[in-house]
């Protein structure tokens, strides 16, 4: 009994859906202007190339029975569909979904997506874990799928908290990949072809003379000129103008959340330990086990004070069964440097039960 018919997606991989013209005008505004408003036109087929037919169908569930199923691999695409027909409840839940799986290796992916679906509180989230886990976001594979204007949004960030010469590399891995995205060999001339502006936004002259010496000097996306300037502004009384940043980014500010924030806080405890930069874990026990009551979320927290960065985890699990209690962890808002599920300091919970 369909009285529509959908071609979703791209010429060799578009399916043909049917739907209901009612069903689908009451869940969207979009398509009861399609159907029912002044400009509506008869047509037995609607072609819709630019949303991919599984996110398509995703949506359509929706409308029908107010389920929604989100996968990892669809979920950016169901949100495209959701906001180009504005269904707002279903593009809610994918920016949940989102929030809920960002960590460092799809932080940037996720931010530059944010960007265009104009989604502020995601976006927010991408650069605490962006700022707090830069080294790791930058060498991410995702890292090199963003967008100019991305890209040239994460150089400039005063936040990052990475060394200049991983934020160099991650420029150049960036400038291959599009590179090969245009169709253009990756040379050193199409390299700075691509990235354009965005070379300049590197602060080059903050790094030590042995990582320019070692990294960007060798790197032939330079001429000639600049290496000279650059190895004359580390070494040379009389320092020659530069075209890039003098100044070090700021990094991540230290900060400290008091137990006011946490409400009734069950218990603390601070400990001194010496970390070497390894997985190895510290024990740290409060002077009395902590009564906690199922259906009830609590707030555990690490707060480190330390000149070093330190060890973190990551791809963390959200359910966890051990013998007949189950635990289930969200991220805190309460989070002040991108820490949650997926990465963070707290390996592991000590329990009786």
């Amino acid at each position: 009994m369909a009285d529509v018919h959908f071609v979703v997606g791209p010429p060799g991989g578009a399916q043909r859906v049917p739907a209901h013209k009612y069903v689908l005008a009451v869940g969207s505004s979009v398509f009861y202007a399609m159907f029912y408003g002044d400009l509506a036109e008869v047509k037995p087929e609607i072609h819709i190339p630019d949303v991919e037919p599984a996110a398509f169908l995703i949506m359509l569930k929706y409308m029908y029975s107010d389920e929604i199923d989100l996968e990892a691999d669809t979920v950016l695409a169901t949100l495209y569909a959701a906001k180009k027909y504005i269904v707002p409840a279903l593009a809610k839940a994918c920016v949940h979904f989102l929030e809920t799986s960002l960590e460092a290796k799809n932080a940037c992916v996720l931010l530059s997506q944010s960007r265009l679906f104009e989604e502020p509180e995601l976006t927010q989230r991408c650069w605490e874990v962006i700022d707090a886990q830069a080294e790791m976001a930058l060498r991410s594979e995702g890292f090199c799928e963003i967008d100019w204007q991305t890209l040239e949004v994460v150089v400039t960030r005063e936040a990052l908290n990475a060394k200049e010469a991983v934020v160099f590399e991650a420029v150049l891995s960036w400038a291959e990949a599009e590179c090969k995205r245009q169709g253009l060999p990756a040379t050193p001339r199409n390299k700075r072809h691509v990235l354009g502006p965005a070379l300049y936004l590197v602060r080059i002259p903050t790094m030590t003379l042995e990582e320019f010496a070692n990294g960007a000097a060798q790197s032939d996306i330079l001429t000639l000129e600049e290496t000279h300037n650059i190895f004359l502004w580390y070494t040379a009384a009389n320092k020659p103008p530069l075209d890039f940043p003098l100044t070090k980014r700021r990094g991540l500010a230290p900060q400290r959340c008091s137990s006011s924030s946490l409400g009734v806080v069950l218990a603390q405890n601070l400990i001194r330990f010496v970390s070497d930069g390894s997985c190895s874990t510290f024990l740290v026990w409060f002077e009395h086990p902590v009564q906690v009551e199922q259906d009830t979320f609590y707030t555990a927290s690490a707060v480190l004070d330390g000149s070093e960065l330190s060890y973190f985890g990551q791809e963390g699990l959200t359910k966890v069964q051990c013998g007949k209690v189950t635990f289930q962890f969200q991220c805190s808002s309460d989070s002040t440097n991108g820490t949650g599920v997926q990465g963070g300091q707290i390996p592991e919970l000590i329990f009786y039960a």
